[in-house]
C-alpha cells in the first residue's frame, strides 16, 4: 500500500521552519509530501528565509536554507493528493499572482488544508474563506477580512480549525497546527 500523499506549495523566500518542519513531521507520520514550486522541477530548490520575533514591530528576516523540491509543479494533479500544506514567508505574496496556483488552492477547498502565517494571502486570493474562521500572520488580517473570512486573533503558538481548514499565525504554532491538521487528515498518533 502506498503512503497517502500531501502536496506542499513553496516558493522562494518561503519561511524556513514553515516549510522544513511540516515536510519532515508529516513524512515521519508516513505521508508522502510532494513539495513543488511553479517554474521549478524536482531536484531544484527554493531559497528560504528565517523569520524571528525579536521585539521589533514585526518579524525580522534572515537567510535560511536551500529547500530541495521533490516533485515538478507542472506534472502534479490535485486529484492525487489527500491534502494541501501552505507554508508562509514571502512566497505567498507573489505565488498568489499565478493563476495556476490559485486554481490549485481552489481545488482543495473541500479537502484538508493546513495554512500558516502569510499563506492566508493564498487562501484569500483563492476566495475560499468567506464565512470561515482563519488565522494568519497579523499583517494578513486585512487580506482575510477582505476575502470574507473571520480573522482569528489568536496567540502566535495557537491554531484554529474550521471544517477541514487548519490555520495558524506563525511557526511557534507548529505543535498545535500540525496536531490539528493530522486530526483533520484522520491520522492516529500513538507513542
Amino acid at each position: 500500500m502506498s503512503a497517502p500523499r500531501l502536496l506542499l506549495l513553496a516558493g522562494d523566500y518561503v519561511e524556513d521552519y514553515e516549510v522544513m518542519v511540516p515536510c519532515q513531521a508529516l513524512a515521519m507520520l508516513g505521508y508522502r509530501v510532494d513539495a513543488v514550486c511553479p517554474g521549478r522541477k524536482a531536484g531544484e530548490h527554493v531559497l528560504t528565509a528565517i523569520h524571528d520575533f525579536e521585539g521589533a514591530q514585526t518579524y525580522s528576516e534572515k537567510p535560511g536554507h536551500r529547500f530541495v523540491l521533490n516533485a515538478t509543479f507542472d506534472e502534479i494533479s490535485h486529484a492525487d493528493y489527500a491534502g494541501l500544506v501552505l507554508p508562509g514567508g514571502r512566497a505567498p505574496e507573489y505565488l498568489r499572482l499565478d493563476a495556476r496556483v490559485i486554481e490549485l488552492v481552489r481545488a482543495f477547498a473541500d479537502r484538508p488544508i493546513a495554512a500558516i502565517c502569510h499563506a492566508g494571502q493564498l487562501l484569500a486570493a483563492a476566495r475560499i474563506i468567506s464565512g470561515r474562521t482563519v488565522s494568519a500572520y497579523p499583517a494578513c488580517r486585512p487580506d482575510v477580512e477582505l476575502a470574507g473570512g473571520i480573522y482569528a486573533d489568536i496567540a502566535l503558538d495557537a491554531a484554529v480549525t474550521d471544517g477541514r481548514l487548519v490555520t495558524a499565525p506563525a511557526w511557534p504554532a507548529h505543535p498545535a497546527w500540525l496536531a490539528q491538521f493530522i486530526a483533520v487528515l484522520g491520522a492516529k498518533v500513538s507513542l
